[in-house]
This record gives C-alpha cells, structure tokens and sequence, in this order.
C-alpha cells in the first residue's frame, strides 16, 4: 500500500550562497520590511519632539490596531505603557518610543520557547492548520532546517487528499535527501492519512530515525467532519508510539490577521496544539497577530516555535522575541 521513496541528495550540496546564508537578525529585518515600513509611516509623526498626552496614546491605539495586534493586545500595551510613563517619570514621545518596544519583548518573550527534539526517538511531530496556510512547504523547510543540524529526518506523506499534495512532498524530499513515506500512487481512491503515518512512525523506529515529520490535510475548523479524522490521526499515531506525537504544530498564515486566533483555539481543542509556526510574515505589511497570540493566552500561551520570514528553504526560523521587535523598528 505504501511506497518508500528515498533519495541520495544531501542538503550539503545546496549552493554556497544559501550554506553562508545571512543571519538570523539579518534575515528577519528583511522578512519584516513590509510591516516596518508600514510601522515607519505611522510612527513618524508619532515618535519625536513632542509630550506624551492623551492624544498621542489615542493615535497609538490606532496604528497597533490597524497592524493586526488585536484589541487584547493593544490595550494590555497601552496600559503596560502608561505605567511604565509614570513609574520612569517619562515626558517625551521618544522615550515613549523605547518603552513600546521594552513592553512588546514583554509581552511576546513567553511565546519564544524553542522545540526540543532530542527528547524521544524518533521525535514525532504531526503538523495541522487549515487550508492554503501552507504546510507542506513548512515541512521541507523544516526538513532543511533539521538536516542541517545533523539530524536524521523521514517525511510522511498524510495528506492523502489535496491534488498533487504527495508529489509536492516527494520533491521536497529528494532536495532535502531524506525518506517519505506515501500511499502509492493511485487516482482511483484516496488513501488513509492515519494508516500512512502509522506507517511512517514504524519505520522510523526500525530505521533509527531522529524525527518525523507527518503531514495532514488542510481543513477549515467548520468541517466537523475533517476534525473527527485528525483527532484519529493523533490516536493512530499513538498506537505506533504510545508518547507520541511528541509535537502537535499547528502552522498559521500571517496574512490572516485575527481569524488566527480562531484557528489556534479550534485546533487546541481538538488535538491540544503544542507549537505554532507562523508564515508568510514578508508578505504583509502587519505584523501584529504575533503579539494578539501572545495576549490571549496570559497565563499560559502556546509556544511560536518558528517563524516564516522568506520563500528561501533558510527563511524558516526559530522565533526570538528580542530580534523579532528589533527588526520591527529598526
């Protein structure tokens, strides 16, 4: 039922340029121009020679509002601010300018909570999100990111229902030189996404691997139906491997806006999300849903494990709160 495609090529042999790739800081200043231009443009009538009033605080909210940073967020910041005007005797709006970003790294440091994969064998990690956010493409670039680190990876091909989803993953596979294990390839029916990562779980371990990574169909939260399927996605892979899934990622898209917090919320319920991977931050001009994430979930919020900054297979990286808000207003 199942095929195993295996390929020779090393993520070493990628071209030069990408092995001396620029850093991480580097990377996601780039990745975040558009929203910090958007930024720019706002704060610079903002930000300068002027006292700190109810007018300023007002033109604030708006400009956190209209970046996607969610009411929450953005009067947790606000408030946050005021105190923080009180308590340091501030009396100018560029003060006011260092405070906002002393307060974002606040409020977004708990999200930043790298994934540890040396702590199982193969560690699992079943990826999820609803349509189009794009997963599979997350996969290779977390296939490339791992490789890269040394690690032994094997992809399973679970989304056994969007057209052409197998081969997608099957050429991320031969640029990444790693296994995926897929359902042959037959247009007349569509296979078991739970039987086909089953599968891949049991191959890992008899193959030594470090990590799996399971694609799954894309579903939207209303498709009751489709929801039922991933929950039994998760139990069959725990038939494999009793503790895993180790990581349950749950990838959104940036351009999204608020409607993420939705998705983090159906998701959670129904499989309890560990890690989010939020992509396609270079291609919109606001940034802020990272911060109404982080709002959200006061007590406890879900770790942002990587962001996606590039179409690069190097632009997927491990989100860091500090760097983040840098390169915001740099």
């Amino acid at each position: 039922m199942f095929s195993f495609f295996k390929s020779k090529k090393n993520p070493s042999e990628e071209t030069e340029s990408t092995a001396k790739s620029e850093s991480l800081a580097s990377k996601i200043r780039q990745g975040l121009a558009r929203t910090r231009q958007n930024l720019s443009k706002q704060f610079s009538g903002l930000f300068g020679n002027r006292k700190i009033d109810e007018e300023l605080y007002e033109e604030l909210e708006t400009i956190l509002l209209t970046a996607d940073t969610g009411v929450t967020a953005t009067n947790w910041l606000l408030e946050s601010l005021r105190k923080k005007v009180k308590r340091d005797a501030l009396n100018n709006a560029e003060q006011l300018k260092g405070a906002l970003q002393e307060t974002l790294v606040s409020l977004l440091t708990p999200l930043a909570r790298p994934l540890d994969v040396d702590t199982k064998k193969p560690f699992v990690i079943m990826i999820t999100g609803v349509n189009g956010v794009g997963k599979t493409t997350t996969i290779g670039k977390l296939a490339y990111y791992y490789r890269s680190q040394g690690k032994s990876v094997l992809l399973a091909a679970g989304d056994t229902f969007r057209a052409a989803a197998r081969e997608q993953l099957l050429a991320w596979g031969e640029r990444n030189g790693v296994t995926v294990i897929a359902q042959e390839n037959d247009t007349q029916k569509k296979g078991d996404p739970a039987a086909v990562i089953f599968d891949a779980v049991n191959a890992a371990k008899a193959r030594n691997i470090d990590i799996v990574l399971a694609d799954t169909a894309g579903r939207l939260t209303t498709q009751l139906h489709l929801m039922e399927e991933i929950k039994k996605i998760k139990r069959v892979i725990t038939k494999a491997m009793p503790d895993a899934p180790h990581e349950i990622l749950l990838v959104l898209d940036a351009n999204t806006g608020q409607n993420a917090i939705s998705q983090v919320k159906a998701f959670d319920e129904a499989l309890g999300v560990t890690g989010l991977i939020l992509t396609k931050l270079d291609g919109t001009a606001k940034g802020g849903i990272i911060a109404a994430i982080a709002a959200q979930y006061p007590q406890n919020p879900p770790a942002l494990r990587f962001i996606g900054v590039g179409e690069g297979l190097d632009d997927l990286r491990p989100f860091n709160a500090e760097e983040f808000v840098e390169a915001l207003f740099d």
